[in-house]
């Protein structure tokens, strides 16, 4: 999106779709709260379609790869007319990242950088011992 101030074009950056979901729903896990689609559409001013699209993407690597959760609401209350059969509420969160098998070996700087360490704990047992 462009914007013209003061005879200059400023580019405006637009926040896409996907990003919004993504920042709603991880505060939403926050707070420990599940989201249907149509809480989310309320929230967010866009079509349950597009949103349950979104929420596919997001569990793409190349779009965080998200683990998007996905149960089935209990009825507390007696359902509305549009509310039929079972609605699915959602919970977002960031997958932890694990490689197994591997053992990493120590950075080259490793030994120069521990080396300050120990010589803080030597100082400090000197302070002590005064």
């Amino acid at each position: 999106m462009l914007k013209i101030r003061r005879g200059k074009w400023k580019l405006l950056a637009r926040r896409r779709q996907r990003d919004v979901l993504c920042d709603v729903m991880l505060s939403a896990r926050e707070c420990a709260t599940w989201l249907t689609l149509d809480e989310l559409a309320k929230l967010t001013h866009y079509p349950p379609a597009s949103i349950s699209a979104q929420l596919r993407h997001l569990r793409k690597p190349q779009f965080g790869a998200f683990v998007v959760e996905k149960r089935s609401r209990t009825a507390r209350h007696i359902l509305r007319g549009e509310d039929f059969g079972i609605v699915w509420e959602y919970q977002l969160h960031r997958r932890v990242r694990r490689i197994l098998g591997r053992k990493r070996r120590p950075r080259r700087g490793a030994a120069r950088l521990a080396a300050p360490a120990r010589a803080c704990r030597n100082i400090s047992g000197l302070a002590e011992e005064r």
